[in-house]
């Protein structure tokens, strides 16, 4: 079932985005080489406890961990280690806060250092896929017309969209209908209504689309080993388009 949020969930939604983003604002310059992603999961708790918040992804299906620190080939849900980040490496960072019982969810992928011209070429055009998508969410518009978006971009651009895991409706739980997938699916494609609150996220990578999950049931990796991106925000739909909520 697609909630539709009235104007006090949007309001407590919004300022559960505006809690998340400040996070960021905070976090995005620890993340240095010699940082241990340890480290900065420990700061986002505390931040987001000192806040009045609590972390949405913490004990999530018994996920361990306020972040999702995924480094290099890891796609997404990486658990926080205590390997120090090197130059080059590039660092995808997803979280998500309950406020008051409303919940936002963004990710975003950053350098770490110098990185190469195959690894920034994969961050900018991650984040032009996501950008891309945005500009297709407004009334009465299509799920595939998001999917369509991260898809041409991505393939356009020699890269490849994993097909495993999508976006996702959110607010009032962490994981909400619809699904949003990376590409045109066979599956549902329900219209886009003002009061949706959607979680939309390209995952793209160098290589193979294919990806496989690790002993720890939680970390997904590419199958060959090639670098993957993440990016992603809490966008609202509007009677007139849409807002994006989170920012990084």
């Amino acid at each position: 079932m697609i909630r539709i949020k009235n104007k006090k969930q949007i309001e407590g939604i919004r300022a559960s985005c505006q809690m998340l983003s400040a996070l960021y604002d905070a976090l995005k310059p620890l993340v240095q080489p010699g940082a241990t992603p340890k480290d900065l999961d420990r700061f986002a708790y505390d931040f987001i406890v000192k806040n009045g918040g609590k972390p949405a992804f913490l004990g999530y299906e018994g996920y361990p961990a306020t972040l999702c620190i995924s480094v290099n080939d890891v796609v997404i849900h990486g658990i926080p280690g205590s390997r120090p980040l090197e130059e080059g490496d590039i660092v995808g960072i997803d979280s998500g806060i309950d406020l008051d019982g409303f919940f936002s969810d963004a990710a975003f992928t950053l350098p770490v250092g110098k990185i190469t011209t195959e690894a920034q070429k994969l961050l900018d055009v991650t984040k032009e896929c996501l950008d891309l998508a945005i500009a297709q969410i407004k009334p009465h518009s299509r799920i595939s017309d998001i999917s369509r978006a991260v898809f041409s971009h991505a393939t356009k651009n020699g890269f490849k969209v994993v097909r495993q895991y999508c976006g996702h409706g959110v607010g009032l739980e962490i994981h909400e209908d619809p699904q949003i997938p990376n590409y045109v699916s066979a599956g549902p494609n329900p219209r886009i209504m003002p009061g949706m609150v959607l979680a939309v996220e390209p995952m793209i990578n160098v290589g193979t689309s294919d990806v496989r999950v690790l002993d720890d049931d939680w970390t997904v990796v590419t199958m060959d080993g090639s670098l993957s991106a993440h990016f992603e925000h809490t966008v609202l739909v509007t009677d007139s388009g849409c807002e994006v909520l989170t920012r990084w």
